[in-house]
Protein backbone atom coordinates (compact mmCIF):
# COMPACT_ATOMS: atom_id res chain seq x y z
CA UNK A 1 0.00 0.00 0.00
CA UNK A 2 1.48 2.99 -1.05
CA UNK A 3 1.82 6.12 1.32
CA UNK A 4 1.92 9.63 0.77
CA UNK A 5 1.93 13.30 2.80
CA UNK A 6 -0.60 16.19 1.94
CA UNK A 7 0.19 19.48 3.50
CA UNK A 8 -2.67 22.48 2.74
CA UNK A 9 -3.59 25.39 4.17
CA UNK A 10 -6.29 27.03 4.37
CA UNK A 11 -8.08 30.22 6.64
CA UNK A 12 -10.31 29.12 9.61
CA UNK A 13 -14.37 30.34 9.20
CA UNK A 14 -14.98 31.84 12.85
CA UNK A 15 -12.13 30.68 14.48
CA UNK A 16 -12.86 30.05 17.79
CA UNK A 17 -12.09 26.86 20.62
CA UNK A 18 -15.28 25.34 19.63
CA UNK A 19 -14.79 25.50 16.02
CA UNK A 20 -11.36 24.31 16.52
CA UNK A 21 -12.39 21.08 19.01
CA UNK A 22 -15.39 19.83 16.72
CA UNK A 23 -12.03 19.97 13.83
CA UNK A 24 -10.13 17.94 16.05
CA UNK A 25 -12.74 15.28 16.94
CA UNK A 26 -14.06 14.85 13.24
CA UNK A 27 -10.25 14.72 12.08
CA UNK A 28 -9.40 11.90 15.33
CA UNK A 29 -12.44 9.76 14.62
CA UNK A 30 -11.96 9.61 10.66
CA UNK A 31 -8.12 9.58 11.10
CA UNK A 32 -8.40 6.49 13.50
CA UNK A 33 -11.09 5.03 10.85
CA UNK A 34 -8.83 5.58 7.71
CA UNK A 35 -5.31 4.20 8.90
CA UNK A 36 -4.36 8.08 8.49
CA UNK A 37 -2.11 10.43 10.93
CA UNK A 38 -0.76 13.91 11.25
CA UNK A 39 -0.54 16.93 12.65
CA UNK A 40 -2.71 20.46 12.86
CA UNK A 41 -1.34 23.62 13.11
CA UNK A 42 -4.40 26.11 13.89
CA UNK A 43 -4.63 30.05 14.99
CA UNK A 44 -7.20 32.86 13.97
CA UNK A 45 -5.42 33.19 10.94
CA UNK A 46 -4.27 29.81 9.47
CA UNK A 47 -4.86 26.30 9.21
CA UNK A 48 -2.10 24.01 7.95
CA UNK A 49 -2.55 20.40 8.10
CA UNK A 50 -0.39 17.60 7.54
CA UNK A 51 -1.95 14.35 6.58
CA UNK A 52 -0.14 11.10 5.94
CA UNK A 53 -1.59 7.39 5.10
CA UNK A 54 -2.64 5.68 2.38
CA UNK A 55 -2.52 7.44 -0.64
CA UNK A 56 -6.58 6.64 -1.52
CA UNK A 57 -7.58 7.92 1.84
CA UNK A 58 -5.19 10.88 2.17
CA UNK A 59 -6.93 12.07 -1.01
CA UNK A 60 -10.73 11.52 0.36
CA UNK A 61 -9.53 13.03 3.62
CA UNK A 62 -8.72 16.05 1.46
CA UNK A 63 -11.54 16.54 -0.91
CA UNK A 64 -13.63 16.51 2.54
CA UNK A 65 -11.61 18.85 4.13
CA UNK A 66 -11.81 20.88 0.58
CA UNK A 67 -15.79 21.18 1.15
CA UNK A 68 -15.80 22.06 4.95
CA UNK A 69 -17.57 24.80 5.25
CA UNK A 70 -14.98 25.97 8.40
CA UNK A 71 -12.07 26.58 5.96
CA UNK A 72 -11.95 29.14 3.38
CA UNK A 73 -9.07 29.21 0.77
CA UNK A 74 -8.01 26.03 1.01
CA UNK A 75 -5.05 25.06 -1.04
CA UNK A 76 -2.97 22.35 -1.26
CA UNK A 77 1.03 23.09 -0.65
CA UNK A 78 2.21 19.15 -1.18
CA UNK A 79 1.22 15.94 -2.74
CA UNK A 80 4.31 13.52 -2.25
CA UNK A 81 5.01 9.72 -1.99
CA UNK A 82 6.55 8.65 1.71
CA UNK A 83 8.74 5.90 2.81
CA UNK A 84 7.69 6.51 6.48
CA UNK A 85 5.56 8.57 8.68
CA UNK A 86 6.08 11.98 10.37
CA UNK A 87 3.79 10.96 12.73
CA UNK A 88 3.06 7.78 13.66
CA UNK A 89 1.26 7.73 17.12
CA UNK A 90 -0.59 10.90 16.46
CA UNK A 91 -4.33 10.30 15.00
CA UNK A 92 -4.15 13.89 14.62
CA UNK A 93 -1.51 16.24 16.98
CA UNK A 94 -3.11 19.54 17.63
CA UNK A 95 -0.32 21.86 17.30
CA UNK A 96 -0.71 25.54 18.14
CA UNK A 97 1.56 27.55 15.93
CA UNK A 98 4.96 28.33 17.70
CA UNK A 99 6.42 31.72 17.85
CA UNK A 100 9.65 30.14 15.27
CA UNK A 101 6.60 30.05 12.61
CA UNK A 102 5.40 32.48 10.39
CA UNK A 103 3.37 35.79 12.26
CA UNK A 104 0.64 36.84 11.07
CA UNK A 105 1.72 40.06 9.41
CA UNK A 106 3.52 37.25 7.46
CA UNK A 107 1.08 34.54 6.74
CA UNK A 108 -1.31 38.42 5.42
CA UNK A 109 2.12 39.09 3.10
CA UNK A 110 1.69 35.61 1.38
CA UNK A 111 4.42 33.72 3.42
CA UNK A 112 2.97 30.60 3.30
CA UNK A 113 2.03 30.43 -0.70
CA UNK A 114 5.48 31.62 -1.26
CA UNK A 115 7.35 28.92 1.11
CA UNK A 116 9.16 25.86 -0.47
CA UNK A 117 8.08 22.31 -0.28
CA UNK A 118 10.72 21.83 1.79
CA UNK A 119 10.33 24.60 3.94
CA UNK A 120 6.82 23.78 4.52
CA UNK A 121 7.82 20.22 5.19
CA UNK A 122 10.76 21.18 7.45
CA UNK A 123 7.75 23.25 10.05
CA UNK A 124 6.22 19.40 10.35
CA UNK A 125 9.27 17.77 10.77
CA UNK A 126 10.17 20.50 13.32
CA UNK A 127 7.31 19.81 15.00
CA UNK A 128 6.85 15.93 15.09
CA UNK A 129 10.93 16.23 16.37
CA UNK A 130 9.55 18.29 19.38
CA UNK A 131 6.42 15.59 19.94
CA UNK A 132 8.83 12.75 20.87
Amino acid sequence: MALAQLIYASRPFGFDEAMLNGILIDARRCNQRDDITGALVCRADLYMQYLEGPEIAVAAAFARIASDDRHLEVTRLVWAPIIERLFPKWAMLDDPARSWMWTQEEVADGAVSRASEAEIIGVFARIAEEAI
